[in-house]
């Protein structure tokens, strides 16, 4: 498999030095990362909106080694706030923050992360909009659920993301499964050991059945990060048993990849929300999506050949 393989690659300083440095790299990285500033993102926010679409957008960036790192992240999610503001977009997008940007993996970096996530999250909420925490590793979730259960005090409609390949998230599920929460299912992307979670493909896709069957008859709200066309099917079927109306539940998926699926379902009547990153340090970001899927690495492949 080799997933698993370009998952490393992505922890790599010499694979980041040797794919930043290829000619074509931009012109494949441009699929799935529109922009690196904040003026280079809001055509493509006025575009998907006027499409019919949402978005959750993300600050691309993880390697933070420096509390002042942190705070620069903090910055960079309140000035795209500031800019949806001015523009009246802000009920069309929301924030998706890693808490390892806001300084999650440093000294004292729960309490870190909390005080820099707190500021985002009230900014989002003045403007009509919220904020999604992303799940990263299995080392860093109860950190993650802890800071979300804070947030949610004051700002219940703050989300959450759970990963299907974690062997803890069905019970993750029924614990998040309440009035007013929201929370996004993923397959999971980063490489984790045998010991906490599931290795094989069919494995998860039937862990992610089962937990997102669990959302659906719980009083939450699911959000469905997938572009598998077999879960989708399964997730609008899983929607009609439970009673659930087309704004009680949407649709994620990944800005560059089945776009056209996007406008399908939206023109169905299902909120569809495009997940857009932007940023300069995209590198980890960019190797998960090709490691998500292997057409998404035969892309990059054959635009390297073919360009190079």
């Amino acid at each position: 498999m080799l997933g698993p393989v370009i998952l490393a690659a992505s922890r790599s300083d010499r694979m980041r030095r040797l794919i930043s440095a290829a000619p074509v790299t931009k012109q494949v990285v441009d699929r799935f990362i529109p922009g690196e500033t904040v003026d280079e993102i809001v055509p493509i926010i006025r575009e998907l909106s006027d499409r019919g679409l949402e978005l959750t957008m993300d600050v691309v960036g993880e390697d933070i080694t420096r509390p002042e790192q942190a705070t620069a992240a903090r910055d960079a999610y309140l000035a795209l706030i500031d800019r949806l503001k001015e523009l009246e977009l802000g009920t069309r997008a929301e924030m998706s923050v890693k808490l390892s940007m806001f300084g999650q993996a440093l000294e004292g970096g729960h309490e870190l992360a909390l005080a820099n996530v707190r500021p985002v999250v009230e900014a989002a909420a003045a403007i009509g909009t919220t904020v999604t925490l992303d799940a990263e590793d299995h080392t860093t979730l109860d950190s993650m659920f802890a800071i979300h259960e804070e947030l949610r005090k004051d700002f219940p409609q703050t989300g959450c993301v759970i990963q299907a390949y974690l062997f803890r998230t069905e019970a993750d599920a029924r614990r998040l499964a309440e009035s007013g929460s929201r929370v996004r299912l993923v397959k999971g992307a980063y490489k984790e050991p045998a010991e906490v979670a599931y290795q094989q493909k069919h494995e998860i896709d039937k862990a992610y059945v089962r937990i997102l069957k669990v959302l659906m008859e719980g009083a939450g709200y699911p959000m469905i990060g997938s572009h598998d066309p077999r879960l989708i099917s399964i997730a609008q079927e899983l929607a009609r048993r439970a009673g659930r109306k087309l704004d009680e539940y949407e649709f994620q998926m990944l800005y560059g990849i089945r776009s056209d699926e996007h406008l399908r379902l939206a023109a169905e009547g299902h909120r569809m929300r495009v997940y857009t990153a932007y940023g300069t340090d995209w590198y980890g970001y960019f190797m998960r999506r090709l490691a998500e899927k292997p057409a998404n690495l035969r892309f990059f492949a054959r635009s390297m050949l073919t360009r190079g």
